[in-house]
């Protein structure tokens, strides 16, 4: 097993070695095989002077604490969960020591248990423990684990220097106090001293946890105090260092059950440590850092179970270029607002409000006040609430009976999040930010609260906003990739070839612009595949054809849209009606929606306008620019152009790559219909040509150009020239392509009659600012725009007051499924740069 982080690297052996204080939690010490990966941890050390400070093993203070409940409740099962105790020990004892040790070390557990066993049966008279006896059957764990450990450690002889067993209940003085445990350390530091020679060198064996008062009864230093225990000591001792050793890997940015992307933060100072904590970061107790920042001693935060990675430094001056370190929240909370204008420029209100809470031992988390003075409210525990509102309507009886004070409410079911950091301190737009990416995420702020320090920000949300308040702050402040949970309806060709472009830009941009596109569901017309972590893009397909998951647009949404990641896009790659029709409820949701399917912005007048509608209310983004000339920048321009006041008198264009192809070709040498039966082979048309030949597809682009430049133009508005035969529009798409090659005579005709004339045919869309619209047929001249293009090119042109003389053109390949994904693609992006990410 090897360690590769060390402290300090020692060069003598003299008394002047620097002692380094390393404390393991009881899930470190759970079993055997816990206590041997301790003993492997410090013999890797090259520190001469250890102390290493060791809570009880996992679960068991618990355990004890339940013997004094059992015993108060006279219910005599305590006896069999001694034994069972003593059972544990015995195991890990006998798996860890040699005989004679293991005997030596159970006889003193022996008697332990003896007079545990008596102390209960005291209690069970007494049906009551004092403070002191439940401290004193507490504190057995503690005793127990060390004893064990020393004389496995000991046994194993791998370090120089005896190993020696501190009882701390002969070391530390505590004297309990209304702020808790105070050290008398006058006192503590002369036992240390009687203990433990100036000149040792070795590894000191402490028990955490436990103390002694200046009667000599035992007390303990609080739930955790294993950890106080640690600091206690690296004071006591001078210590260069103390280790804490648990099972994270060191302090994260939030908690990672909600927030997955939590990232280990590499060094805080010790009072963004304390913020963290004191607003529920699992990070170390408060209390328990004073000694350290008494001693100017450093902490580190490490992974017993992972001992290679560095961890996270805790000391005054840290090195770290992150302004924000933490972001955490305080769950159920209730807001206490007092109201009225009898509050202004009156002395001493605020004074009256906190003392009476005071009075009544009410916990207040934060304040907030208007500078007006017309209100003021704080946050407190959510179970204290119905009690402070009583306070406070007694407090102010006379005022709220006068008038002067209008209300006293109380808001439940509501939750903090703070945002820690020193480095936010004249660091200007880091509340920006915060704000910022709540109001991205929908999320309501109720209050804010931020002290002169400008080290947290910390505002009050509805609880049942908590997560995904986390998750858009953390996202938006960089401490994890900005995260989009991204759901694909219809994995046909062009939602393959998104895929693939996905997939082959996922890591950039995870990497370069900290975006993460988290695939989290793809949804075909007959099944789909639902992940939670989310999908790889690279490997998609053979899970989508694997899943027996029926098609469920319900349930597939539902997963999609979790209220964990702060954002949701759904991207249609269908041509479906039924989709489409779902697009203003999800749009009204707050979900993102991405896609090249025409048939919502081409639908009905009214639905349109309840789409635009829907996308206000819902703060979310709609993007479409492939709905019209797949990846060109039509619709952007469009929207430019009107945007920036230019008025628009015309739009024309061939909107269709497919047509574009087709009239490319088309020279009379082969017949119409061989070169419509060549596209089809190709995959230039839909499976059904008519779809392209009827002129459809190309006025609804002209129905959505149109509305883009503010026209109340419906589909059936646009004068359409169809080239399928009235006869071939019915039946079967082997029957079309069958009876086609009789009206090529029809076609032939129209191409011999544009050459007569020195034109070539093109099928193009004509709107005007006036709406009239009209899509077919025509002949151009030879050196006209549309004339002379690629293959599958579209050319749109705008004719403007600004672009009069010499027109806007926009043209490039406007069919084939890359060039289409590759427009979906971009709107994704565009869509994460609208929600913040930095591309």
């Amino acid at each position: 097993m090897a360690f590769l982080h060390s402290s300090k690297n020692p060069t003598s052996m003299s008394s002047t070695d620097p002692w380094v204080v390393h404390k393991f939690g009881g899930s470190s010490v759970a079993d055997a095989d816990c206590f041997r990966r301790v003993a492997a941890i410090l013999e890797s050390l090259s520190e001469a002077r250890l102390a290493v400070v060791l809570s009880a093993c996992r679960g068991v203070t618990d355990a004890l604490l339940r013997l004094v409940a059992l015993a108060e409740r006279q219910d005599e099962s305590y006896r069999a969960e001694v034994a069972q105790l003593r059972a544990r020990h015995g195991a890990i004892a006998a798996e860890l020591l040699e005989p004679d040790a293991a005997w030596s070390y159970l006889e003193g557990f022996d008697r332990d248990c003896r007079d545990l066993v008596s102390v209960l049966h005291a209690v069970t008279l007494t049906r009551a423990a004092a403070r002191n006896v439940t401290d004193l059957v507490a504190g057995y764990g503690e005793l127990w684990s060390t004893q064990l450990f020393q004389r496995f450690f000991e046994q194993r002889g791998q370090r120089a220097g005896p190993a020696l067993w501190i009882d701390a209940r002969r070391v530390v003085i505590a004297e309990w106090g209304p702020l808790g445990p105070a050290i008398q350390w006058p006192e503590s530091g002369a036992n240390l001293a009687k203990l433990v020679p100036a000149d040792f060198r070795g590894t000191l064996v402490v028990t955490g946890f436990v103390a002694s008062d200046r009667r000599g009864v035992q007390t303990t230093i609080g739930r955790n105090g294993s950890d106080f225990s640690a600091a206690i000591f690296g004071k006591l001792l001078g210590a260069a260092e103390i280790h804490i050793w648990t099972d994270v890997d060191g302090v994260l940015s939030a908690d990672p059950r909600r927030v997955p992307d939590a990232r280990v933060i590499d060094s805080l100072s010790y009072h963004e440590a304390m913020e963290l904590a004191y607003f529920g970061a699992k990070v170390i107790h408060p209390q328990t850092m004073a000694p350290a920042v008494e001693g100017g001693i450093p902490v580190w935060i490490r992974n017993t179970f992972a001992p290679e990675k560095a961890g996270t430094l805790i000391c005054a001056h840290p090195e770290s270029t992150l302004p924000v370190k933490g972001i955490t929240s305080i769950d159920r909370v209730a807001l206490i607002n007092l109201e009225g204008t009898g509050l202004i420029g009156v002395p001493g209100t605020a004074s009256r409000l906190f003392g009476a809470l005071r009075e009544e031992r009410i916990s207040v988390i934060a304040i907030s006040q208007g500078s007006s003075e017309h209100s003021i409210c704080c946050a407190i525990p959510q179970e204290q609430a119905e009690r402070a509102v009583q306070v406070m309507r007694q407090a102010f009886a006379r005022e709220l009976a006068e008038g002067q004070i209008q209300s006293v409410d109380i808001d439940p079911d509501l939750a903090i999040l703070a945002v820690v950091g020193d480095g936010m301190a004249g660091t200007p737009g880091i509340a920006a930010k915060v704000f910022g990416a709540l109001g991205s995420a929908g999320v309501n702020v109720r209050a804010i609260a931020q002290g002169a320090s400008e080290r947290n920000i910390s505002v009050v949300v509805e609880g049942r906003d908590t997560t995904r308040a986390l998750r858009a702050v953390h996202a938006g402040l960089y401490l994890s990739p900005y995260t989009l949970s991204v759901g694909l309806i219809g994995p046909g060709s062009v939602g393959r070839a998104f895929l693939e472009q996905l997939a082959s830009q996922s890591d950039r941009l995870r990497q370069q612009a900290r975006l993460e596109l988290r695939l989290r569901g793809v949804m075909g017309s007959r099944r789909m595949v639902l992940a939670g972590p989310g999908l790889e893009p690279a490997s998609w397909r053979e899970q989508f054809e694997r899943s027996e998951t029926p098609a469920d647009l319900e349930r597939f949404l539902e997963h999609v849209h979790v209220d964990y990641l702060p954002h949701t896009v759904l991207v249609d790659c269908t041509a479906s009606a039924a989709v489409a029709a779902r697009y203003a409820d999800w749009l009204a949701a707050g979900i993102h929606i991405v896609t090249p399917n025409k048939r919502a912005n081409s639908g009905d007048l009214a639905y349109y306008r309840r789409l635009r509608a829907a996308r206000r209310t819902g703060a979310s983004h709609y993007l479409y620019e492939a709905t019209v000339g797949a990846g060109l920048p039509v619709v952007h321009t469009l929207r430019d152009l009107c945007e920036t006041g230019d008025e628009v008198l015309s739009v024309e264009g061939i909107l269709s790559g497919t047509l574009a192809y087709l009239f490319n070709l088309y020279d009379g040498s082969a017949g119409f219909s061989e070169i419509v039966a060549d596209a089809r082979r190709r995959g230039y048309t839909e499976p059904d040509p008519r779809e392209d030949l009827s002129g459809t597809d190309v006025a609804r682009k002209l129905t959505i150009l149109g509305r883009e430049m503010g026209l109340g133009l419906e589909l059936a508005d646009v004068k359409v020239e169809s080239l399928v035969p009235e006869e071939l529009r019915g039946g079967s798409i082997e029957q079309f392509m069958e009876q086609l090659p009789r009206y090529d005579s029809m076609m032939r005709g129209h191409l011999e009659a544009a050459r007569a004339r020195g034109k070539v045919l093109r099928y193009i869309g004509r709107l005007t600012a006036a709406g009239e619209a009209s899509v077919g047929l025509a002949e151009l001249p030879a050196g006209h725009a549309f004339a002379n293009i690629a293959l599958t090119d579209n050319v749109v042109r705008f004719v403007t007051r600004r672009y009069c003389d010499n027109p806007l053109i926009v043209q490039g390949p406007g069919a084939g499924p890359e060039v289409t994904a590759g427009g979906v693609f971009a709107d994704l992006l565009r869509l994460a740069a609208y929600l913040g990410a930095r591309l």
